[in-house]
């Protein structure tokens, strides 16, 4: 009998071994199923046909496409159930993945799973369930347009965050916008709120292709931001604020001293600051409740806060601030701009800052989404 015991405890040993610890986002899925199970039940069928269906898979390439077809799935599900439901929502879609990755985490199949065949699921995963797999062009259309929108974040000071960024990066995926007979079609991805991410080359993976073959007509980056809605000017380099990210890492930098982000374990190449290509003009005409600013102030090391008219006014300041903060939202407009620079491609880029809320707000955050939509469909004649 000891004997037995200690063979199955050597069993069990190993299966947790090839296991992976669940992550600071993944802990918090408990609480949010407690505060707002209506949330996190809108996609429950699906993550327990999932977590059923992977325990019976017997070899990794079963797995994958497992995992490849789940995640797409995910993905479909949730622009239509934000198109079909009265209110627009992106936390179904956050805590559902959240979902997943937690049960390929912890999941034993019926084959031996390694660490590293873990990873490779949970990175398919979240390139499918973010819409990288379905960045494709199929519509006659004039013009593309490239979006990207960010997760909630800050979810310990409240869970019901909610990012209208987000939103909007499911509600205009697939979508056709027009104005006075032009027309473009609208691909969309949703990035994570995690430095590693970024230090990785996440943004840099996704946007090269477009910007080596010049084959979209406008990218744009969308995060929530301040009062109005900020077109940032000038992007900066580093990191200087202290918020942590949604794993609870702190990136170091400070307003006294901002440090430079990674790129493939490398400091991030480039200028200290960047200046956008958006059409600015046009995208302030946009109808709807909230200003439309060209934000053009940032912080230096030298010139404290200031608002330059123009990228040589900048010329050897370091940053603190960009026009975007010292945070992510800052980050992906330079990364995304610095990248097209680099490569010498044409497309207009630039970051959108959305006005901010707290929490969920259903209305608020329809507004938004519209107002998006609306500066798009504006841009269209410059392009």
């Amino acid at each position: 009998m000891l004997k037995r015991l200690f063979f199955l405890s050597l069993i069990s040993l190993s299966t947790s071994t090839l296991a992976l610890d669940l992550t600071v986002e993944e802990l918090r899925i408990e609480k949010m199923q407690a505060a707002y199970p209506a949330v996190t039940s809108i996609f429950s069928n699906e993550t327990k046909a999932f977590q059923l269906t992977l325990q019976k898979a017997t070899s990794f390439d079963a797995a994958s496409a497992l995992v490849t077809e789940y995640s797409d799935q995910l993905w479909q599900l949730a622009k239509k159930q934000l198109h079909n439901a009265p209110k627009m929502d992106d936390r179904p879609l956050y805590w559902a993945r959240l979902t997943s990755s937690k049960v390929i985490r912890s999941v034993q199949p019926l084959f031996e799973l390694t660490l590293g065949q873990r990873q490779a699921l949970l990175d398919i995963l979240e390139q499918g369930s973010r819409g990288q797999h379905d960045l494709l062009y199929t519509q006659d259309t004039h013009k593309k347009v490239l979006l990207t929108g960010f997760d909630p974040f800050l979810l310990d000071k409240n869970i019901n965050q909610s990012n209208p960024s987000g939103i909007a990066a499911i509600a205009l995926d697939g979508q056709i916008i027009e104005l006075n007979g032009i027309t473009a079609e609208i691909n969309t991805v949703i990035v994570p709120v995690r430095y590693a991410d970024f230090d990785q080359g996440l943004i840099e993976s996704i946007l090269a292709p477009y910007y080596t073959l010049n084959n979209v007509d406008m990218i744009v980056t969308v995060s929530m931001g301040r009062e109005n809605f900020d077109l940032e000017r000038f992007p900066g380099k580093r990191r200087s604020v202290t918020a942590p990210d949604n794993l609870n890492i702190v990136a170091g930098g400070t307003e006294t001293k901002p440090i430079i982000s990674k790129l493939n374990d490398r400091p991030l190449p480039g200028d200290e600051f960047v200046e956008f290509s958006l059409p600015v003009k046009q995208m302030k005409q946009a109808k709807g409740p909230y200003k439309v600013i060209d934000n053009h102030q940032v912080t230096s090391l030298n010139k404290q806060t200031h608002k330059p008219n123009s990228l040589a006014e900048l010329d050897n300041e370091i940053a603190v601030n960009g026009s975007g903060g010292g945070y992510l939202s800052n980050e992906i407009s330079y990364r995304s701009i610095r990248l097209r620079n680099q490569l010498n491609s044409t497309i207009p880029t630039g970051h959108i800052h959305t006005p901010r809320i707290q929490q969920y707000d259903p209305e608020i955050e329809k507004q938004i989404v519209e107002q998006i939509r609306s500066m798009l469909a504006h841009s269209l004649s410059a392009l």
